[in-house]
């Protein structure tokens, strides 16, 4: 397994990606989009999910594909974010066709970040306009860290941040993975900066500073983040997940490889999926069925898509920087 050139989801043929963000909120929006509609699926594993259009994504369902994917901030209000990606589908034309209409698909998932320093005494909703900002700033490089559905996540012990990470397989197939990572579990090892993730680490890509040769990890981290979610009462929460491969990869089988790739997400932070968090994962096919893919091939495509998820999520935290009112320090600053 070794890296794609950018390291990031848009190393898979035919992706782009785009942030958004609002930096007094302290939140945004990240999408996906592709040259075409590409096939996907879904998984949520998490107690505490918030969706837009999920249910299609189920193998037994008509819809074939999609036109865009969005993870957003904003809890339900984010939610809307999905309405601007329709809006910029719409005008360039894409969507699925009734008649004289283009009715975009676009499924995605939310984050809880309400209450992290920013200022939310925002009038009107601002997420559609996030959503179509972010759609429109679609690009194959795009930043990571505090920026688009990164821009105000958190962990338990430091800031969260948005992620991404790829591999080239050795018949050439290639899987990555993006990730706002906003979980109340802890993404560092026991007192410690060493990342649960290191394992799987290429290159020095999230500081390289290996495994932690403490024993006994077994023990429930401390976590900053649940102490302040017990004094607010609120859910401050979920880990949400988009992994993709240029395989050509049936709705069926795309599932199967967002189920695998909860793996990644269970390596990368502990605990996860927990009562109190959304986690999620997409996973989306841009080949063309010219030829089926086995289910050999189909079990290193999902094992590919964890490591990626494990390394984005420490990439996501890595990347993090800096900002006002900010509740938690950032890895960078644990140093």
């Amino acid at each position: 397994m070794k890296l794609g050139p950018l390291n990031l989801i848009t190393d898979v043929r035919g992706l782009r990606v785009g942030n958004a963000q609002n930096a007094e909120i302290k939140t945004g929006t990240t999408v996906v989009s592709g040259d075409k509609p590409f096939t996907a699926s879904v998984h949520v594993m998490g107690g505490a999910p918030g969706t837009r259009e999920t249910d299609l994504l189920a193998p037994d369902k008509l819809v074939p594909a999609v036109d865009a994917l969005f993870l957003s901030g904003g809890s339900a209000y984010g939610l809307d974010a999905g309405s601007g990606v329709m809006d910029g589908l719409r005008a360039a034309g894409r969507g699925f066709a009734v008649g004289s209409m283009t009715v975009p698909l676009v499924p995605g998932a939310i984050l809880f970040d309400l209450v992290n320093g920013g200022d939310k005494a925002w009038l009107d909703n601002p997420y559609r306009a996030l959503g179509r900002a972010a759609f429109d700033a679609a690009d194959v490089d795009f930043a990571l860290g505090s920026h688009g559905a990164g821009t105000g996540a958190t962990a338990a012990m430091q800031k969260g941040g948005l992620g991404s990470a790829s591999a080239v397989l050795a018949d050439g197939t290639t899987v990555g993975a993006l990730v706002a990572a906003n979980p109340i579990g802890s993404v560092t090892t026991p007192e410690s900066a060493h990342f649960w993730a290191a394992p799987y680490e290429i290159d020095g890509e999230f500081g390289g500073l290996g495994v932690n040769p403490t024993a006994n990890l077994g023990d429930l981290p401390d976590s900053k983040k649940a102490a302040a979610m017990v004094l607010s009462g609120q859910p401050m929460n979920t880990t949400i997940a988009i992994v993709a491969t240029d395989a050509a990869l049936t709705k069926a089988q795309c599932q199967r490889v967002a189920v695998a790739a909860h793996d990644g997400m269970a390596r990368a932070i502990v605990p996860a999926h927990t009562p109190f968090d959304g986690d999620l994962v997409f996973a989306l096919s841009t080949g063309d069925a010219t030829a089926p893919v086995d289910d050999a091939a189909l079990l290193a495509i999902g094992h590919a898509a964890a490591v990626c998820l494990s390394r984005a999520i420490a990439r996501g935290i890595y990347h993090a920087t800096p900002a006002e009112n900010d509740l938690l320090p950032c890895w960078s600053a644990t140093q």
